[in-house]
């Protein structure tokens, strides 16, 4: 399975495309949609539109792994990301790609083992399990990677695949 993993953001969006096959990993590529801070908005949406397309039909993803948003202090950036995520999903969307959102607590229990783990514990076993001789830069392009691996180690499951969401 093909996956493209996103760490959604306004200013920086991390991506990391990964090949799932059996029980092991290999890293296709990483990297990240950047916007600049002096353009406008709306422009900056469009780049974002555009990088995120450019991944679709570069690597040809048979699912996108998303971060969920979670509440924060500031409000305005919030909202920002948001826009930009929606921005995204749209793409996705638009590309008949099945979407798949985790939360970071559920990142770093697929990728490490311990929802609570710490930024670096989750980049460094990203760099084990993909094989990468160093943690891949910028950290929202590892984030992505690790994005895609948490879809891999759960989404991507046999269970899942067949339509079976909860067990209980």
């Amino acid at each position: 399975m093909r996956i493209l993993g996103i760490d959604p953001g306004y200013a920086i969006v991390g991506w990391g495309a990964v090949e799932y096959q059996g029980s092991r990993f290999t890293c296709l590529n990483y990297g990240a949609v950047t916007t600049p801070a002096g353009m406008d908005f709306p422009q900056r949406l469009d780049l974002i539109y555009t990088g995120v397309e450019n991944l679709l039909e570069t690597y040809k993803p048979e699912a996108l792994a998303i971060e969920q948003l979670f509440f924060t202090n500031n409000k305005t950036t919030g909202i920002a990301v948001a826009e930009a995520r929606g921005v995204i999903l749209l793409c996705a969307a638009r590309h008949n790609l099945p979407i798949y959102e985790y939360t970071p607590m559920q990142v770093k229990q697929a990728v490490v083992g311990y929802g609570k783990a710490t930024k670096q514990q989750v980049m460094e076993m990203t760099r084990r399990l993909l094989g990468l001789q160093s943690i891949p830069k910028p950290d929202d392009a590892a984030d992505g990677l690790a994005m895609a691996i948490c879809h891999a180690h759960t989404g991507a499951s046999a269970l899942t695949r067949m339509g079976i969401k909860n067990l209980r």
